[in-house]
């Protein structure tokens, strides 16, 4: 088992857990809000909504007021506790499509940057209870891969972001008919642990990687079909990307 190296390769092998379709992505940073997001300032209440004693399900209102504490809130303490009590609501199938439409994903998100660890796994376990909602999972799944392709550029994450456990459907990110935007960010992540395990080749212990890690689905034959058929696609920006890759399958 790897130690950890940092948190941010942690929160990736989490989010690769969690499932086929919110298993890749960043959340990006700043702001990104829907029309009609949040416009409504906390009540003193709204703190009160985190501190344990209130084992209601949260009504529309009241997300509002938590997502707007979220957001605002510089306190670890506070942000922590609202995002448990994120979490727990969004549990419930009719809280996940309110959050969605409130534009607490990205405010959820966000939270992956934070340098508290435990605020970082409060979050995962947030967008994990978001992402069992398929619309959510739409929002969710693009912010991931912006997550992992960040990490990937880091020599340093590339071994404990390699040993995180993937489900298959992973692979499906290369499938031709998929937006080009998503299409670079997949090919781009390839080839930069490619280049990072260049790098680690040259250490004097090599890391042992498990069947079902990033390592063997990302190295196996079937992904490297998927990307050689890529060759034809009628992007030529996707096109070019693939043929500097290619010849490092």
């Amino acid at each position: 088992m790897v130690g950890p190296r940092g948190a941010g390769w942690v929160a990736a092998g989490l989010l690769l857990r969690a499932g086929a379709c919110y298993c890749i992505y960043r959340l990006t940073r700043g702001r990104q809000r829907d029309d009609g997001e949040l416009g409504m300032r906390p009540s003193k209440s709204a703190e009160d909504l985190t501190d344990g004693s209130y084992d209601d399900v949260l009504n529309a209102a009241q997300l509002q007021k938590l997502l707007y504490l979220l957001e605002s809130t510089e306190d670890p303490v506070i942000i922590e506790r609202a995002l448990i009590t994120l979490g727990n609501n969004a549990a419930f199938s009719v809280n996940q499509a309110i959050i969605r439409e409130l534009g607490g994903i990205p405010i959820v998100g966000n939270k992956i940057n934070h340098s508290n660890q435990s605020i970082k796994e409060k979050a995962l376990n947030a967008l994990n209870n978001l992402s069992v909602n398929v619309e959510n999972q739409i929002k969710i799944k693009v912010q991931v891969l912006k997550l992992l392709l960040n990490l990937s550029e880091n020599p340093a994450m590339t071994e404990g972001l390699l040993h995180a456990q993937v489900d298959w459907s992973f692979l499906s990110l290369y499938d031709s008919h998929l937006a080009k935007e998503i299409l670079l960010r997949v090919l781009t992540l390839f080839q930069n642990i490619n280049n990072c395990l260049k790098i680690e080749g040259h250490l004097a212990v090599q890391p042992v990687f498990t069947e079902g890690s990033l390592f063997f689905l990302l190295h196996g034959e079937e992904c490297a079909q998927k990307i050689k058929a890529l060759v034809n696609h009628h992007d030529a920006e996707v096109k070019e990307k693939i043929l500097t890759i290619i010849p490092k399958i």
